[in-house]
């Protein structure tokens, strides 16, 4: 793993506006029109990559294994929504966020996030390994 990965790396995301295809009811988790939490969540998971992305060794990345999400007050349609997410602590391959959510008026979800450094190829072949078990 890369030395410099370490607590305080800061990623954001954000999406230009919210679209139906983002919205509870279009995703299945609700009947409503506003943000969907699975769209928030992955738009809190793209801050997470973004903070450190430019700091992985060569051939490194990282995946997602664990999110505690509050999603806060609904967005409607049409409004913009930004995560921003912080790296607050390292432990071997494990990398703790802490991440917030913003639409145009206010805090919409918080969110503490793990993921794990790993190599692409031999998470990729354990994943091929399981599917021929199957």
């Amino acid at each position: 793993m890369a030395g410099t990965i370490a607590p305080g790396l800061v990623g954001e995301a954000s999406t230009v506006v919210v679209e139906e295809e983002q919205t509870a009811r279009y995703l299945g988790s609700g009947s409503v029109a506003v943000l969907g939490t699975p769209a928030l969540v992955a738009l809190m998971e793209r801050a997470a990559v973004a903070a450190v992305a430019d700091h992985l060794a060569e051939g490194e990345s990282t995946v997602g294994a664990r999110i505690d999400v509050k999603h806060l007050t609904p967005t409607p349609v049409g409004t913009r929504v930004t995560a921003c997410a912080r790296l607050t602590e390292v432990e071997g391959r494990r990398l703790r966020f802490r991440i917030e959510a913003h639409d145009d008026r206010e805090r919409v979800g918080e969110a503490i996030h793990l993921r794990v450094v790993i190599d692409p190829g031999s998470f990729g072949k354990r994943a091929v390994d399981k599917i021929s078990h199957l």
